[in-house]
């Protein structure tokens, strides 16, 4: 075989129904004695949030929260919580929350100690290797929904204030130290909520599992990914407090984050740049754009779609694997176009530029150029 990558895989996962009462052991096992608790604003006084702080304080590791974290973070949140953490005396972080509560609480360890801007650890090439890996603090993972799958990513995403642009924070030692993945935490969650972060989950894997790179095992997760979001997304919809599909949910959403290893395409090359300009959900604003990616890249995948689609119970090959997703979607109440987000026509040449330029573009097994990216968004548009 003639194929050579670099492969690498998650971490340490405590996984269960009310497993959040480990939270101030995992803080132990990572080396954290005085944790800083960072999420976002609207968690910030929910009882799910105040009992992980009892449970930090009754341990004796003090009681600190940071929440000023706008739902697409970007540097100036990135800056505060910093701030925080510094005079807090803080040696660790406890990310808690979605994606924008994971991926800043992540960053915040990262950057606490470094003193190059945020912007040159840019996933490009070795530019992580510009950090002083020394000086990155350790961080405990708590997802709260079961969509994103950042507690098991060695990235974050973060948007700069100024360009509206979304950049990709990575290094190895950003990746959680220990995550508690406790679906009793996902009960709480508003139906659209829920929808959209699972709609994420799925587009995940379904990303993941159609790029065209050499990667056996995301391939395989990714194709249980999405059989875990068919058979559960349904369930926790209908029924909030049914415990083992809200587990099964979480189970797809680390999934997908470990699958898009792999790859990602166009979904969130389009996705990315519509979150920034437009603050959409990033999982709603998949999910509007999963159709039509799948029509732009069938020359591709069809074969493919069509083998995920036997695994997946589906009859009708890539047709009925496509209707599947379209009857989904009208099921859980998805927007049929981006104009339902508040999107417009009108910055076309600005999204599709922000596309092109999107890490995840690299991914898609068609191509990106100006003309079908300007096209797939009039379409989804």
């Amino acid at each position: 075989m003639t194929i050579s990558v670099n492969w690498s895989y998650p971490t340490a996962i405590r996984f269960g129904a009310g497993r959040i009462k480990e939270l101030a052991d995992a803080c132990m096992a990572a080396g954290i004695k005085r944790p800083l608790l960072v999420t976002d604003k609207g968690l910030a006084n929910l009882p799910i949030t105040l009992n992980a702080l009892d449970i930090l304080e009754q341990a004796g590791l003090g009681r600190s929260i940071f929440s000023d974290v706008d739902p697409n973070p970007n540097e100036i949140n990135l800056a505060a919580g910093i701030e925080a953490f510094k005079a807090g005396g803080h040696d660790g972080v406890v990310a808690f929350g979605g994606g924008s509560g994971l991926d800043l609480g992540k960053l915040v360890a990262m950057m606490a100690g470094q003193t190059r801007p945020v912007w040159d650890f840019e996933d490009v090439g070795d530019w992580w290797t510009r950090a002083d890996a020394d000086a990155i603090f350790p961080n405990v993972a708590v997802p709260t929904t079961a969509g994103t799958g950042s507690e098991v990513g060695r990235a974050g995403v973060l948007t700069n204030s100024k360009t509206h642009v979304k950049k990709i924070i990575f290094h190895p030692k950003v990746l959680p130290t220990v995550v508690i993945c406790d679906p009793e935490l996902t009960v709480g969650m508003p139906k659209i909520i829920t929808v959209g972060t699972g709609m994420d989950a799925l587009a995940h894997c379904l990303e993941a599992y159609s790029s065209p790179f050499y990667h056996p095992m995301s391939q395989g997760i990714a194709l249980e990914g999405m059989r875990l979001v068919k058979e559960n997304l349904p369930i926790v919809v209908a029924d909030p407090q049914d415990i083992e599909a809200r587990g099964h949910m979480m189970s797809a959403a680390a999934m997908g984050a470990t699958a898009f290893q792999k790859g990602l395409g166009a979904v969130h090359a389009i996705s990315h740049p519509i979150g920034a300009l437009y603050n959409t959900h990033h999982g709603m604003t998949n999910a509007v754009v999963i159709p039509p990616v799948l029509r732009l890249n069938r020359p591709e995948i069809e074969e493919r779609i069509a083998r995920a689609a036997d695994y997946l119970g589906i009859s009708g090959g890539f047709d009925g694997f496509y209707d599947y997703m379209l009857a989904l979607r009208a099921d859980l109440g998805v927007p049929d176009k981006l104009r339902d987000l508040g999107v417009g026509t009108d910055r076309l040449e600005e999204i599709a530029k922000m596309a092109l330029e999107d890490p995840s573009a690299g991914g898609n097994p068609v191509t990106l150029t100006t003309r079908n990216v300007i096209a797939l968004l009039e379409e989804c548009i």
